[in-house]
């Protein structure tokens, strides 16, 4: 790739349905991290898995986690890209919040912020700054990262949620 031409992200993953063939959540998020790596994305940090509670409707606890890629796409094309691989892995758009095989979000993008009306997009995500599953595996391969709109980093933000 093109050094002047790539885009660092923090995606969030997350699952809480077992896949027929891949197995059990923590396995659907491996799985889908080499979907993305054999869509082009470099894979350059891996957080720890965390198991989680759900938000929502849903009875089934996620297991969360988070990663660092690099890809020449902007945020609009990264989204699509997401969007087809959640729908390989039987992602079906529905119900906010409901039991999911895989979900992955754009957390932070290393151009800042980014806003698109179709298809829907606001980088950074606008609720990840209160949403421990996602702040505390970014803290750990993303701590020095900065909201663009804020200032503070991952790690003060994982603080402040954990603070409650």
């Amino acid at each position: 790739m093109d050094e002047a031409s790539i885009q660092h992200y923090l995606i969030a993953l997350g699952s809480n349905r077992r896949h027929h063939r891949i197995g059990a959540p923590r396995q659907v998020l491996g799985a889908a991290l080499l979907a993305l790596a054999s869509e082009g994305a470099d894979v350059l940090g891996i957080a720890p898995v965390i198991e989680t509670p759900p938000i929502g409707p849903s009875q089934r606890r996620y297991a969360n986690g988070a990663a660092i890629i690099a890809t020449p796409l902007m945020p609009d094309a990264l989204l699509a890209l997401l969007k087809r691989i959640e729908a390989r892995f039987g992602r079906r758009r529905g119900q906010r919040w409901s039991a999911r095989t895989l979900d992955l979000d754009i957390i932070l993008w290393s151009g800042g912020s980014w806003y698109s009306p179709s298809p829907p997009l606001v980088v950074p995500h606008p609720a990840f700054r209160t949403r421990d599953f996602v702040l505390r595996p970014a803290a750990t391969i993303a701590a020095n990262w900065r909201d663009p709109l804020t200032g503070l980093s991952i790690a003060q933000l994982c603080h402040r949620a954990a603070r409650g």
